[in-house]
């Protein structure tokens, strides 16, 4: 697991995905253009109450919740915050994306501590700047960028978001394509993918990183992408005991697992987009493979902030 600094600017311009529909679709009654001049269509006294129990249980609500709550100005009450998990309540990365997003929009975070299970934000207007979050662990800097990306794409200028954390953490988005990979690791991911797809050129180049992390540790990462532009991965960690032959193995069985939905997006993208999609203008649609547990949720909250 890897633990970096990232910086990361703000998208200039709004980007519109739309694809054939297999995918759930629903309407947002929010246009971009109002959102863009802070038009809040919600009362400023009314309370958007949240269960943090509910689906997936866990950060995914706090993340979409947070989003939405700052770009549409709805306040919101999130409570029984990861009550099913063994260790319930905030921890340090949760904290520090629901800090970040409430420094995007300059609203008031009350409740917000390592081990609350209940949390008010109320939302302010998104600005501009310097941002930065840092959990002081190896939490996900993309689960950070999750949360603070769609609030930066409605501030009135361009933002810098300095985020620290890990880059490479199991169950959670990889960062990069420039992992440190074991001859043998891509070996054994070709053979696999050739198993399948024949006529295919493969190129796995072993890298390593010119900057040092804590934590340093190996694993592979496999992009493929269509002819129609859509990307989709597979990826995996090195753990003590495994050989490398199964984690490049690992890896390959992921993107395949994806690519044969013959989708526009993989599993972990899916659930990434639902907030763009929440938020554009008429019917957005992308198809995929099953709906993720994550993606159920982001859609049950998205529906919710975004009505």
């Amino acid at each position: 697991m890897h633990r970096k600094c990232v910086r990361l600017f703000r998208l200039t311009r709004h980007t519109e995905v739309e694809s054939a529909a297999s995918l759930r679709r629903f309407r947002s009654r929010l246009s971009v253009k109002q959102l863009k001049l802070g038009v809040r269509q919600k009362m400023e006294s009314e309370v958007m109450e949240i269960d943090g129990s509910v689906m997936e249980g866990g950060g995914q609500i706090l993340r979409v919740s947070a989003a939405l709550s700052c770009i549409t100005g709805t306040s919101v009450k999130i409570t029984k915050i990861r009550a099913g998990r063994s260790t319930p309540g905030l921890r340090p990365q949760h904290l520090s994306g629901l800090q970040l997003v409430s420094d995007l929009c300059s609203g008031s975070l009350q409740g917000a501590e390592i081990g609350s299970t209940e949390i008010s934000l109320t939302p302010g207007k998104i600005h501009c700047g310097n941002h930065t979050a840092d959990p002081q662990t190896a939490g996900s800097v993309c689960l950070l960028l999750q949360a603070s990306l769609p609030c930066a794409v409605f501030a009135d200028g361009p933002s810098q978001l300095v985020l620290k954390g890990g880059t490479n953490a199991e169950m959670a988005p990889q960062i990069d394509y420039t992992v440190k990979l074991a001859k043998d690791m891509s070996s054994a991911a070709v053979r696999t993918i050739r198993r399948e797809i024949k006529d295919l050129y493969i190129n796995i180049p072993a890298l390593q990183e010119k900057e040092n992390a804590t934590g340093n540790a190996n694993g592979i990462i496999i992009i493929a992408e269509s002819s129609t532009g859509c990307v989709f991965a597979g990826s995996a960690l090195g753990r003590k005991g495994v050989y490398a032959e199964q984690i490049g193995a690992e890896a390959a069985e992921m993107l395949l697992r994806n690519v044969r939905h013959n989708g526009c997006v993989d599993e972990f993208l899916q659930d990434q987009v639902i907030i763009f999609m929440a938020l554009a203008k008429g019917t957005s649609r992308i198809r995929t493979g099953p709906v993720t547990q994550h993606t159920q949720t982001a859609i049950h909250i998205a529906e919710k902030l975004t009505q």
